[in-house]
């Protein structure tokens, strides 16, 4: 019963979903680590 019930199943949705949401994450970890490293440098001002 269950071997019939899974060949009746479409996966090709989940996996597009799951594609689709492992872009994403990887997309805002990506924005995440371009933040992070591109922040502002504290340098000293310069007294002339």
């Amino acid at each position: 019963m269950i071997t019939q019930n899974i060949a009746l199943y479409n996966w090709s949705n989940g996996v597009i979903m799951i594609a689709i949401f492992a872009l994403v994450c990887l997309t805002l970890v990506g924005i995440l680590i371009n933040f992070m490293m591109g922040g502002k440098k504290n340098t000293p001002p310069d007294d002339n």
